[in-house]
């Protein structure tokens, strides 16, 4: 029994200076079709110091995201509705190597209480011009949960035996469908 995908708990929590008028939502996906879309929320300024204001669309929603093995990246893409047509624009996009998430590469995800931990990331317009930052959390204690549920019966099934080994195994990766160069 093999996995195909993975579940981590993703909290969207806000994003500043975007440059967006109408409501906005985040759509969260990773490397495949099925995705997930927060609630639309609308921009609102704040007034920094007399000369600098900001601008603050806030979410605070919870994703559960399904990430396929195969996927390398989650893309954060901010898109707002069009006033004049049933269609969306997208507005920024941020695109995060999932090792950076899960395999601790921003000096987390390796943790196993399942702590949040807030992260922030650019976002970028289709011209590639920065057009804000988008704020949010990762909790891997779902993704923990569903390793050990996948563990669980190999233990149970030693157990139902009464094999005790303290034997190592070792595996070696076999390229089946690799080509033939002989």
């Amino acid at each position: 029994m093999g996995l195909s995908s993975r579940t981590i708990e993703i909290t969207v929590i806000s994003s500043e200076n975007v440059h967006v008028k109408e409501e906005s939502y985040v759509v969260v996906r990773a490397e495949s079709l099925k995705c997930c879309t927060t609630k639309t929320a609308k921009n609102t300024d704040i007034i920094i110091n007399n000369n600098h204001s900001s601008s603050l669309i806030s979410w605070n929603e919870k994703l559960l995201l399904e990430i396929p093995m195969h996927a390398r990246s989650i893309t954060f893409e901010v898109q707002c509705k069009n006033s004049r047509a049933s269609s969306a624009r997208p507005v920024g996009v941020a695109r995060i190597a999932i090792s950076d998430i899960l395999l601790g590469g921003s000096g987390f995800g390796g943790n196993s209480g399942g702590d949040n931990n807030v992260l922030s990331y650019r976002l970028r317009d289709w011209d590639g011009r920065r057009n804000g930052v988008i704020h949010f959390s990762v909790t891997t204690a779902k993704a923990m949960a569903a390793v050990e549920e996948a563990v669980k019966p190999v233990e149970d099934h030693m157990k139902k035996n009464n094999k005790n080994s303290n034997e190592v195994v070792l595996g070696v990766p076999l390229w089946w469908n690799y080509p033939n160069i002989i």
